[in-house]
């Protein structure tokens, strides 16, 4: 498929293929109509899908002429690097320098930063937080801006930058806005709901890597925050008969510590900690001794500092917490064919990205399994736990739906318990009866 489907002029088409973009992608061809229509627009894809492109050419093709003292595209992004990024890839599709565009992040100096922007620019690419600074030392006018974009959304989130998102929003109310996410969740909807119009048109490009390995099976427990983990973590493996041997991994020898001892009146040695930081807590230090003792059901590793560790011949591994390099993970649910084990992740919305990135290198999807009808679910606002009601009418937004949709033949009108469910994905994995 050519470039002509985007219907980009002559200048940018002779950019794109200068640079080496010969052919659209799909978010591109999917969203760029829209985009260019006027539309409010939420795009997800997985890195590498184009977004960033997808918003440089569709602002180079909005704007039309350059040279105007206040800005009329704003772009928000996570950090200073991702300034860069963006501002590298309008240096390679804006020809002759057309446009004037203006980076502000952290590493300037505020004052400097102002003098900028009131000598005019067309195109402001920008951290969040400088940039509310500015506007609210007013030398940032959104009062001409056409296009606001955000970019990154789901770091955004993650560092707790929501509220000059809003605010810079709110204050260009005149200006069309689109998202660009890798994955979306509650408390990103909660950031973009305020200014995103009724409108919005939500468009999802769902790539996935071509299978790397084969792995054991994977399920994922979305869960709102940290107290609800816990409180999933030690309902599920109080199912000591189906959880007969289990590796949980988290990423600190504290948060190991804090697992511990949300256990309650655990049998003698049934909990234990790998290489505890504390003499007095039941632990190992050699995972042979956890495999060979009958009485030991649960250890608890930190991947602090942890090196290789001997995992086979364990039935199921628990990731409570994400570890920083997604290949971690990898490399303990490679499958080994005298094994029979089942993965489990447990992500919040926060995490999702990390799971996303570990989907697309594995090939493969996680399979979302529903919270027990008895999860006590932490509201983090109040610290106050709620129990989730079995006639309650679900929310799948409050999970992450737009993460993951529930197929119609995922829905159920009967109850099991957590192992049972576990043991029947298992089983369907396996081809089992």
């Amino acid at each position: 498929m050519s470039l002509d489907k985007l219907k980009l002029s002559k200048p940018l088409v002779a950019a794109m293929t200068d640079a080496g973009f010969l052919t659209p992608k799909e978010i591109q061809i999917k969203t760029m109509s829209r985009i260019l229509g006027g539309q409010d627009v939420i795009a997800v894809g997985p890195e590498g899908a184009g977004k960033t492109t997808t918003y440089v050419l569709a602002t180079l093709m909005k704007l039309k002429y350059a040279f105007e003292e206040a800005p009329r595209a704003l772009i928000l992004v996570p950090d200073a690097e991702h300034v860069d990024h963006v501002l590298e890839q309008f240096k390679l599709l804006n020809r002759n320098n057309t446009f004037r565009i203006l980076g502000i992040d952290s590493r300037g100096v505020v004052e400097t930063q102002m003098n900028e922007i009131t000598d005019g620019c067309d195109i402001i690419v920008a951290v969040p937080d400088r940039a509310r600074a500015l506007y609210l030392k007013l030398a940032l006018n959104t009062n001409k801006i056409q296009l606001f974009i955000v970019d990154n959304a789901e770091l955004i989130v993650k560092k707790g930058l929501q509220l000059p998102v809003v605010e810079l929003a709110n204050s260009a109310y005149k200006s069309q806005h689109v998202v660009f996410t890798e994955v979306l969740h509650e408390k990103l909807n909660h950031m973009i709901s305020p200014f995103m119009k009724d409108s919005t048109a939500t468009i999802e490009v769902d790539e996935i890597g071509e299978k790397q390995a084969e792995v054991y099976p994977q399920l994922l427990y979305q869960v709102p925050n940290f107290r609800t983990k816990l409180n999933l973590l030690t309902l599920l493996l109080n199912d000591s008969e189906f959880f007969d041997k289990v590796v949980v991994f988290v990423n600190t020898r504290l948060t190991a510590q804090t697992v511990y001892k949300n256990f309650n009146n655990p049998k003698e040695g049934e909990i234990s900690i790998y290489r505890s930081l504390f003499f007095d807590d039941d632990g190992f230090d050699d995972i042979e001794d956890f495999k060979s003792n009958p009485e030991a059901r649960v250890l608890i590793v930190a991947n602090e500092n942890l090196g290789g560790l001997d995992i086979q011949g364990i039935p199921f591994i628990l990731h409570f917490e994400l570890p920083e390099q997604k290949e971690t993970l990898i490399q303990r649910i490679v499958k080994h064919e005298e094994d029979e084990v089942v993965a489990i992740t447990f992500s919040t919305d926060i995490e999702l990205i990390e799971v996303k990135k570990i989907e697309q290198a594995i090939g493969q999807r996680m399979d979302v399994i529903d919270l027990p009808e008895d999860l006590k679910i932490v509201d983090a606002s109040t610290a106050k736990p709620k129990k989730k009601k079995k006639d309650e009418e679900e929310d799948t937004s409050e999970r992450g739906a737009a993460f993951h949709d529930k197929k119609a033949s995922n829905v159920k009108n009967y109850n099991y318990s957590a192992g049972t469910k576990a043991k029947m994905t298992y089983k369907n994995k396996k081809g089992l009866s």
